[in-house]
């Protein structure tokens, strides 16, 4: 049987941008920042809020530390929890945009990926009063619709360079930990998460325990905690 060389083609450049997340040279080629654009600094950033127990306890233990974060927040969650996303911003940590249903962008045509975009910035912006411009998409994976969608509306796409893996059902609070801190430095971008919509039941309450230790870790470079914003 022969492939269609323009249909071959077509498939690899809508997947182009799909393993940016777990290969840096692919992130590099598609220009999709993994790291702070100042190169100072760290950011704690969390994805999949807010979550009804996840978010205040994760508000709680940043405030602890008077530490100000980012929340790549969810449309839909956004719609059952308002109050909470503005907890968020009122607590002076920065909000992003992960969509407003948390499903693969390789699935998604052109059109619904502008619906759902649209969706989640309204939501995001009536619970919060911020118009939120650095997106991360769902699983960090990008068709390369998206992330030309992404840049016509003048968004941010932003990676990270540092996981604590803390969604699986595995994951203890050691292992986030030992995992978002390894060889932490300038320019990190630590990805967590404060909701289990989306992940093993529970998780949360291990990245929550796991906050401490990591705030240590980030405190201990002798880089400033920031915002993704403030890195600009």
């Amino acid at each position: 049987m022969r492939i269609d060389a323009v249909a071959l083609g077509d498939l690899a450049a809508w997947f182009g941008p799909a393993a940016a997340p777990v290969l840096p040279p692919v992130a590099a080629a598609f220009r999709i920042p993994r790291r702070l654009a100042g190169g100072r600094g760290v950011a704690l950033t969390f994805d999949d809020g807010p979550h009804a127990q996840g978010t205040p306890a994760a508000l709680a233990e940043l405030e602890r530390v008077q530490a100000r974060a980012t929340f790549f927040l969810v449309g839909e969650q956004v719609e059952r929890m308002p109050e909470l996303a503005r907890a968020i911003a009122d607590a002076g940590h920065e909000i992003g945009i992960h969509g407003y249903r948390h499903t693969l962008l390789l699935r998604r045509s052109p059109r619904s990926l502008r619906d759902d975009f649209a969706r989640a910035l309204e939501a995001i912006g009536a619970a919060t009063g911020v118009q939120p411009s650095v997106y991360r998409p769902p699983y960090g994976v990008f068709s390369a619709p998206a992330l030309r969608l992404v840049r016509e509306l003048g968004w941010r796409p932003l990676l990270w360079s540092r996981w604590g893996r803390d969604w699986e059902r595995r994951a203890t609070a050691a292992s986030i930990a030992a995992r978002a801190s390894r060889t932490l430095g300038p320019g990190d971008v630590v990805l967590l998460h404060d909701a289990d919509h989306y992940s093993s039941a529970d998780s949360w309450r291990k990245t929550v325990s796991a906050l401490p230790a990591v705030l240590a870790a980030a405190s201990a470079t002798g880089e400033p905690l920031v915002t993704v914003s403030q890195s600009t």
